[in-house]
């Protein structure tokens, strides 16, 4: 259990970051914040200062738009993420990537691994690093252990994009960016992704970009 003064800092930290009336700051890569990785949940928050500092995550998620957001994003070293995704996709999109709605959810001190060898690679961007997109092989499905805001312990298997999403928020939290598992040949601006990869699946891409798809 963290002492008091381990708390302090924590504490007065989002204490600040909430003073602010609008979304919180995303921070960019190239931040350290985003590579020391973070320590795990044990309290540092009073429940009614986690409740806002979850609240203003997921109104920050929503205004970026993003589908998720960690923590060290905002530039808090703690072990929380949130996802929710309304997944308005095409039908072939959702088909193709399993692309399904997620309710918001929020994750406390997450782990993930994966089941089954089976593995998807589709391009991924992150609010982190804006204006960018490449191609991550990820597993295709993983099972999520953690605790919810509430303290309730989580044990879920996840599938297809929502198994994405839990991964690529977890590793936010080990310091990692996608960039770090990404098909660098793959990577695309925003631009070349509208007017060249639109595809529900990046086999056009594999083929003109000349990179291996698994």
């Amino acid at each position: 259990m963290a002492s008091p003064s381990d708390r302090t800092p924590l504490a007065a930290r989002v204490e600040e970051l909430l003073a602010g009336d609008g979304p919180l700051t995303i921070i960019a890569a190239g931040d350290p914040v985003l590579r020391r990785g973070t320590e795990p949940y044990d309290g540092q928050l009073e429940p009614a200062l986690l409740a806002r500092f979850v609240e203003a995550m997921r109104r920050t998620m929503h205004e970026a738009p993003g589908v998720g957001l960690a923590a060290p994003q905002v530039g808090v070293a703690l072990r929380i993420a949130v996802i929710e995704d309304p997944a308005p996709v095409p039908d072939e999109v959702r088909e193709a990537r399993g692309r399904v709605p997620q309710p918001f959810r929020v994750l406390v001190n997450p782990s993930y691994e994966p089941v089954g060898g089976g593995r998807a690679a589709f391009f991924e961007g992150c609010l982190s690093v804006p204006g960018w997109q490449a191609v991550v092989a990820r597993h295709a499905q993983v099972r999520l252990r953690c605790q919810d805001e509430q303290g309730r312990a989580v044990d879920e298997v996840f599938s297809g994009w929502p198994a994405r999403i839990v991964q690529h928020e977890t590793d936010h939290l080990d310091g990692m960016l996608y960039l770090d598992r990404a098909e660098l040949r793959s990577l695309s601006s925003n631009a070349a992704m509208a007017e060249f990869w639109t595809q529900p699946t990046p086999e056009q891409a594999a083929t003109a970009l000349d990179f291996e798809l698994p």
